[in-house]
């Protein structure tokens, strides 16, 4: 069995969810599968973090921006490497590929009533709007199978799509076996040192998309130093400077810039001791079809808030405080609590353990592997 799987990004430096699911895909097969021949497609960049075994080759292939790239250079090369079947992991896919497909579909936010031009999106997230408008429909339609990460996004899929149930399968994320307790005083000091991290804080991974309510956490997190004496400064991470500064001076709240810890990209590496450090981590998007970093804090055993919404309640199960991310006094409450009961904050860490270990990326890999069979071995059926 010969498997292309698509994996553009996975050399770039600075990865985020979607990247990190297809390397996990990728790493984990190579320990599952010894037998079939995998290709792994990636565009040449700086991060070279996966190297090729007897059987799964890791094969960088130039052809210009993401568009091109993928339109183009992958279809021909897997079609040259005799491919069975290609996998496209990231959404997107060839609108013209001689090689039969399946595609992972991790969102359909982008179809779904937004504005393609909302003063909140980069310039690269409207255009990867405008892509993804285009290029999804297309490829749902042509892919022998859609794989979504939650019961809750193939739900919305299916009824987008008006696809059949058997046409999507929901495949869970995971977690790394890395993202446990830092114990080592050592090395929280020496996390603490390179990020010039407080004592005490809240955790939160800023993002300049819309769903993501960076600017309704602030909001919150304002709400909740009016409302406390004990003010534990709010950590953000991977978010600009300027972009906080505009949330701060749209809430007339500059003076709270003193609570707040701007950080940059945080290498993934360093996740499991900021996430061991933190009091508090907060996700608090709008809309998600999964949420990684959820199951990565409560591996760390912290305390977890995220919102009441989408596939983030079906991903927490018990293990975290859900509350409504269009409230920012629901939010604050939620922080306020967690942070001064300590009680609700132990039970949280318990139950996290737990539930993260529900999760994993073998079993995830596992379960693509049985689904690479399957549709390779009933297209052999039928010729």
């Amino acid at each position: 069995m010969n498997i292309g799987i698509e994996g553009q990004r996975l050399f770039r430096p600075k990865k985020h969810g979607m990247d990190f699911v297809a390397l996990e895909l990728v790493r984990n097969i190579q320990h599952l599968d010894r037998e079939n021949n995998y290709f792994v497609f990636v565009k040449p960049d700086a991060d070279i973090c996966l190297e090729s075994t007897d059987n799964v080759k890791i094969i960088p292939l130039s052809g210009g921006p993401y568009p091109t790239w993928e339109q183009f250079a992958l279809p021909l090369a897997a079609k040259k490497c005799r491919c069975e079947l290609l996998h496209c992991t990231s959404n997107t896919a060839p609108l013209f590929n001689p090689v039969p497909m399946i595609v992972t579909v991790h969102d359909i936010f982008y179809l779904e009533n937004i504005s393609l031009f909302h003063k909140g999106f980069s310039v690269y997230q409207k255009f990867g709007n405008m892509y993804r408008r285009y290029d999804v429909p297309a490829a749902v339609k042509r892919a022998k199978r859609v794989v979504t990460v939650s019961r809750s996004e193939k739900n919305r899929i299916i009824h987008f799509f008006r696809l059949r149930d058997e046409q999507v399968t929901v495949i869970y994320n995971g977690v790394s076996l890395n993202f446990k307790p830092v114990k080592d005083p050592s090395l929280l000091r020496d996390i603490r040192s390179k990020y010039s991290l407080p004592e005490h804080f809240i955790f939160l991974f800023g993002n300049t998309d819309p769903k993501k309510n960076t600017k309704g956490t602030v909001i919150a997190f304002t709400k909740y130093l009016r409302e406390t004496q004990d003010q534990i400064p709010l950590v953000i991470a991977d978010y600009p400077e300027e972009e906080l500064d505009r949330i701060l001076h749209e809430i007339h709240t500059p003076e709270i810039r003193r609570f707040i810890h701007r950080l940059d990209y945080i290498k993934n590496a360093d996740l499991p001791g900021i996430y061991s450090l933190a009091d508090l981590f907060i996700y608090p998007s709008f809309r998600e079809s999964f949420g990684i970093p959820i199951l990565e804090a409560m591996a760390c055993g912290t305390p977890v808030i995220t919102s009441n919404v989408f596939a983030m309640p079906e991903v927490a199960g018990d293990a975290a405080v859900l509350s409504d991310p269009t409230n920012p006094h629901d939010m604050a409450r939620a922080m306020h609590r967690v942070l001064t009961e300590p009680g609700l904050r132990s039970g949280l860490s318990e139950k996290g353990f737990r539930q993260a270990a529900r999760f994993s990326w073998s079993k995830m890999a596992g379960e693509y592997l049985d689904l690479y069979h399957g549709i390779v071995s009933e297209m052999k059926r039928r010729t």
